[in-house]
């Protein structure tokens, strides 16, 4: 499994960003730009809190684990890799999801004058606070779930040449 590239994750918020902002002044000049929900930060920050959560309890049972502590409950490999794969797309989808509400965040600081535009861009910079939160977390967990092994990619095949 590859790690997530921070580099990738910018790309898509960048991207995204540049066409939402586009997007939102297209959509502006011809009709009325869509709302900023009020659940988009909710939702983001309640999917990086459940990623934290994850995390935080795959950390403390590999170290219950390595510290040999009795009773302690392994982690199932299964499920540190679903959790990773969760991870990892939930933070390709908050890139996504905090460019394009950035773009359009950016599209409404022209008027901060009017008040419900104002809410939009509030509702809008929250969302990309919450995708980054998500994004943070994303990266946390894959770290922690993160094998030695995992360090020398080449060392398996290298052993396997020089046998």
């Amino acid at each position: 499994m590859k790690q997530l590239r921070i580099r990738v994750l910018a790309g898509v918020f960048l991207v995204a960003g540049v066409l939402a902002w586009a997007g939102a002044r297209l959509w502006d000049s011809v009709g009325t730009l869509p709302r900023v929900p009020l659940a988009a930060p909710i939702v983001l920050a309640i999917i990086a809190v459940i990623l934290l959560a994850t995390a935080l309890s795959i950390r403390s049972r590999l170290r219950a684990q390595r510290e040999r502590r009795p009773g302690a409950k392994g982690v199932d490999p299964m499920v540190a890799a679903r959790a990773v794969v969760f991870g990892q797309a939930s933070a390709l989808v908050a890139a996504l999801v905090a460019g394009m509400y950035g773009g359009t965040g950016v599209f409404l600081l022209e008027f901060l004058d009017v008040p419900a535009r104002r809410d939009q861009a509030i509702y809008a910079a929250s969302s990309v606070l919450a995708g980054v939160a998500v994004i943070a977390a994303a990266i946390f967990l894959e770290r922690v779930c993160k094998l030695p092994e995992d360090d020398d990619e080449d060392h398996g095949a290298g052993a396997a040449r020089t046998e």
